[in-house]
Order: structure tokens, then sequence, then C-alpha cells
């Protein structure tokens, strides 16, 4: 509970909401389940009640929006949404673990986006080995 009430900042949201984006977009497809899976995320993670489900999945779409769009550039833009949790090591160690979370969402938590989740890693000043990437 301590940990839900230290994860309300409008940074937070931003980050966590890019990360499911870049993990989601980070293999070129966007697969139906990791939709799903971020969708599920918005509406039963504890934490992501803090905000309101509508606005997540808006922020969410718009993240998507750029990295489909181009996704080089896009992942520019979306990493810096990312850095927006570095002050607080708690935000940026949950944001690493929702990327995980959808990482696995198809099944399989692959290179690619083990490779994107390791670069939030280091936009947020953490050591991948500490997730294990």
């Amino acid at each position: 509970m301590a940990k839900k009430n230290d994860l309300k900042s409008g940074a937070f949201r931003d980050a966590s909401m890019a990360m499911c984006a870049l993990v989601a977009a980070a293999d070129g497809t966007i697969d139906p389940s990791e939709r799903r899976r971020v969708a599920q995320l918005i509406s039963t993670n504890e934490v992501l009640q803090n905000f309101p489900a509508d606005d997540l999945q808006r922020r969410f779409d718009a993240n998507l929006d750029k990295l489909t769009a181009d996704f080089d550039f896009g992942k520019v833009s979306v990493l810096q949404e990312v850095a927006k949790a570095k002050k607080k090591p708690a935000e940026a160690r949950a944001v690493i673990q929702i990327g995980i979370v959808i990482g696995g969402a198809d099944g399989d938590f692959d290179r690619t986006e083990q490779g994107v989740v390791r670069e939030a890693c280091q936009m947020l000043g953490l050591p991948p080995h500490e997730f294990d990437l």
C-alpha cells in the first residue's frame, strides 16, 4: 500500500504508459495480446488505479502512434517520456517492472523487448542486471 501511495505522480503515469508502448512495439508489430495485456494492466494494476483508465489508455495509444509512424524517431520521444521517472528510484523501478510484465504478455519476453527495457534502464540510471536483463 505504501508503494501505491508513492506512485501517484504525472511523471510515473507518463513513463509507465511510454514503457508499455515501447515494449509492445519493440518487435515491429503490435501484438493484440500485448494490447489486451496493457488494457488489463491499466484496469487491474493497483498502482495504475491511481489514474483514470481512459487517460492511461489515451497516453498508451499516443505513444504507440509515435512508434508506428516512425519507430526510430518515435523511440527517442517515447524514451524521453520514460526518463521522466528518473528522479524517483521507486517510480523508475516500477516502470521497468511494468515493461517486463508487458514484455511477457505474449508468453515470450524476446531479445528485442528485453533490449528496449535495457535501454529504458539506462535512461533511468538503473543497472539492467538488477532485473535479470
